[in-house]
């Protein structure tokens, strides 16, 4: 008889299900992404670190594994949840199956669950804290222990190891120096900064304002990540300490958070946060809206961004701030994802638009 597993949620609720990928008990915090696709970017996305994963589009797996689409090398989350993961995936491009991928990576997998119930519980109380858990029934210490569960250090727990230097194909021109302030970066930024005859140089989330200096970046590229953005307090000084230095900066989502506390604004947690390819943007300028990919739990509070700042985007659905253009220095920044393609008007233009600020930089290999 195929075993049952239960998830046990910290307002007590239970739900059970089965078990795929890897087998095994963790504790998480509980985040539901309403995405179609792209179910291979969430599982290998780095800002879900410390997370269990609802998947509220009901089948999964069904254009099985495929490694060029994978954001990171690594697995963040610490489970995931989906109705249901097809065994034969159909796609010319797959190299294997949802299942045995998780398996070897060791990533928990529980199916056969009601993700639009548990959907709705997230939705209606924020998210909370979560156990996976081969019994129905947990004890005091365990009861315990879910309830302090708590996302700390994520930054650490995810950034690349050392510095390392990409070289996109020689072009016309001397390429310009990126340097990518890894926090958790998915791989498609830099993909998308290499296609624009960029040189990119990562350096971990540790590094610090003199060593950026050093390498005389031409643009500065402030990568998503996970966790509570304030926690980055060595990050938030560095980038304060920077930005009087006029490299032109373009942050991405806890990239754009770190940017706008280094500024004097603050964030605040949302209720179940941003999470999926399909959360509408406004551009304030234009009027015009994005359909985006969005992966966050915390966002800049609009009303406290400095006086040299102003909100370029904001969210169609709640209000919150998507994006925030600098007067003080070359710097911009969006809270959603625009090396993820989602929707009928991409927001790639934005990488267009932080190049463009490279050049009119004039910036240190140029020199």
């Amino acid at each position: 008889m195929e075993e049952t597993i239960f998830l046990i949620l910290a307002n007590g609720r239970v739900f059970p299900g089965k078990p795929f990928g890897a087998t095994g008990e963790i504790t998480g915090e509980l985040v539901f992404t309403t995405a179609m696709t792209g179910y291979l970017e969430t599982l290998t996305d780095p800002s879900y670190y410390g997370q269990i994963v609802i998947q509220t589009f009901p089948l999964i797996g069904n254009y099985g594994v495929i490694p060029q689409d994978l954001e990171s090398s690594g697995f963040a989350l610490r489970a995931y949840i989906v109705r249901e993961w097809c065994q034969d995936p159909s796609n010319f491009r797959s190299e294997g199956r949802l299942d045995t991928f998780l398996a070897k990576r060791g990533v928990i997998g529980l199916c056969g669950v009601d993700t639009r119930a548990l959907t709705r519980i997230v939705r209606e109380y924020g998210v909370m804290n979560a156990r996976v858990s081969r019994s129905p029934e947990l004890s005091a210490a365990e009861w315990a222990s879910l309830r302090e569960f708590r996302v700390t250090d994520a930054v650490d727990a995810v950034t690349c190891p050392a510095e390392t230097e990409t070289e996109a194909p020689p072009g016309p021109a001397a390429a310009p120096l990126i340097v990518l302030w890894d926090f958790g970066a998915k791989e498609n930024i830099r993909r998308e900064l290499l296609k624009r005859g960029c040189r990119v140089r990562t350096v971990p989330g540790r590094t610090g304002a003199e060593r950026i200096r050093a390498l005389r970046p031409d643009g500065l590229m402030l990568t998503n990540g996970p966790g509570d953005p304030a926690e980055n307090t060595a990050i938030i000084a560095a980038l304060r300490e920077l930005a009087s230095d006029g490299i032109p900066t373009f942050g991405i989502c806890l990239g754009h958070q770190l940017l706008a506390l280094s500024q004097g604004a603050q964030t605040v947690k949302l209720k179940y946060g941003h999470r999926g390819a399909n959360q509408p943007a406004r551009h304030l300028p234009t009027g015009r809206v994005y359909i985006t990919s969005q992966n966050h739990g915390y966002a800049v509070v609009s009303e406290t961004l400095p006086p040299a700042a102003r909100a370029s985007f904001l969210n169609v659905n709640d209000g919150t701030c998507e994006g925030v253009d600098y007067d003080n220095m070359p710097a911009f920044s969006v809270q959603f994802h625009p090396e993820a393609s989602a929707g009928p008007l991409d927001t790639g233009f934005l990488f267009d638009r932080f190049l463009r600020l490279v050049r009119e930089g004039g910036g240190h290999a140029a020199r």
